[in-house]
């Protein structure tokens, strides 16, 4: 026990199984979770815990929070990961539960990645959670509504998990200089190796361990004090590559936040979120297809060129590859994120689909009718449609083209931005037309 309150234990396992804790007074982070009186810390010292879903990024500590329950369930743990077990492995764990059982022994199956799980293995854990046979506890970095079906959800409470912070970082670093300080050897890092440390673990405890072991291992050995240098660091990861998960929930994060900056007109912001995206190997045309979706949802006609440049931009992508590709994409990013905004078509068009799905299918009015054949004309179809370039202006002032159970319903509103400034200038002009001709009947 060191002067910290944890207790180490000299093996071979690497530095983050080392240290990982063997009580909650030494588990590092997720206060809003642990934090002295909340009510899973007082359950879990009680040993008195149901089945759980932990939700969090990598290195948060859900491995080892599940290791801690079962300390303090004074339960059995077995393992499974997803990426690895299938239905026969769950069954051979479920049938090692129930032996334990016989013997008043509990079982706590820890399932790592148990978004991988389908839903028919997701489904063979149900009946042993409900009759007691297992406490489970899944660890996921996917979202669990999106991951895991209803039946798994409506049995576990999920439990988000949250980066750490750089207090909880420096702790963690901390403790790992005390542990080599217990095995004869003493560490210093550098304030600034300390600070590229912290940013390339991202709040992954794991990840700053695995850094940190592979920086001592690295340094001048046999000295009396092993530095740790920003440069060593450097070494160890010459790129850095920004949190992404292909798919995942933070690739759908950053794609929200592309959009929502050049929706919100910042394209310093839709150049961060976008470069985030290629640098964690993102698709690019990805971005560019989300940029057509926004030329026509958020722009729409205040800028109709926005359109043809996000098609442009995917057109030279495919033409010329990637290095000026990518960087087309950048230029249709910035001048969307300049570009006036207007919702008014991506409005009007859900607006009147939804009228049309409520509302019954009116008949054709028969000016506007076809009239293909004599009996069509027989019928009057098309007889009294106005042909509007024979009109004034090339507009039949007092025209209608709605079914009249749809007389003075507006949909679409042009805004005051850009080019609709014009579009909304010019239906003032025709409605006023319109009111004249209606005027002269």
């Amino acid at each position: 026990m060191n002067n910290l309150g944890f207790e180490f234990h000299d093996d071979i396992r690497p530095l983050a199984a080392l240290l990982r804790p063997t009580q909650l007074s030494d588990y590092v982070g997720q206060q809003h979770l642990l934090g002295p009186g909340t009510p899973l810390r007082k359950a879990i010292e009680a040993g008195r815990i149901s089945s759980l879903i932990l939700w969090g990024p990598p290195g948060t500590g859900k491995t080892t929070l599940a290791e801690l329950i079962a300390i303090y369930a004074k339960a059995a743990i077995a393992r499974l990961s997803a990426v690895t077990a299938g239905v026969k492995e769950i069954r051979e764990e479920i049938q090692a539960a129930k032996q334990r059982l016989v013997q008043n022994q509990r079982t706590l199956l820890f399932v790592d990645e148990v978004h991988r799980f389908n839903k028919a293995q997701q489904d063979a854990f149900l009946p042993h959670i409900e009759d007691g046979t297992i406490i489970f506890i899944g660890a996921t970095t996917e979202n669990p509504a999106f991951a895991l079906n209803n039946a798994m959800l409506s049995r576990a409470r999920v439990c988000i998990l949250k980066k750490l912070t750089t207090d909880d970082l420096n702790l963690v670093i901390e403790r790992a200089v005390v542990h080599y300080q217990q095995q004869g050897q003493q560490i210093q890092i550098a304030a600034e190796a300390r600070a590229l440390l912290l940013q390339l673990a991202d709040g992954d405890a794991r990840r700053l361990l695995n850094l940190f072991e592979q920086a001592v291992e690295t340094a001048q050995q046999g000295a009396a004090v092993i530095l740790l240098t920003a440069d060593l660091f450097r070494q160890l990861v010459p790129r850095q590559l920004p949190g992404f998960d292909q798919q995942g929930d933070i690739f759908y994060d950053l794609i929200s936040a592309f959009h929502k900056s050049v929706r919100g007109s910042n394209p310093d912001a839709a150049l961060y979120w976008y470069c985030r995206i290629l640098e964690g190997g993102g698709d690019p045309l990805y971005v560019a297809r989300r940029l057509l979706a926004i030329a026509s949802e958020d722009i729409g006609n205040a800028d109709p060129r926005a359109l043809t440049i996000g098609l442009d931009a995917w057109d030279t992508f495919a033409r010329v590859g990637p290095a000026e590709g990518e960087r087309a994409i950048a230029q249709a990013a910035v001048y969307m994120a300049l570009a006036p905004k207007s919702n008014a078509v991506y409005s009007a068009f859900n607006s009147m689909r939804q009228y049309v799905q409520q509302n019954p299918s009116y008949e054709v009015p028969d000016h506007l009718r076809n009239a293909p054949t004599a009996l069509a004309k027989q019928q009057g179809f098309g007889q009294a449609y106005r042909y509007a370039h024979n009109e004034p202006g090339a507009y039949a002032a007092g025209e209608t083209y709605l079914p009249a159970q749809m007389a003075g319903l507006r949909f679409y509103q042009p805004s005051d931005r850009g080019l609709e400034k014009q579009l909304q200038d010019k239906m003032a002009y025709l409605a006023m037309l319109d009111q004249q001709a209606k005027g002269q009947d």
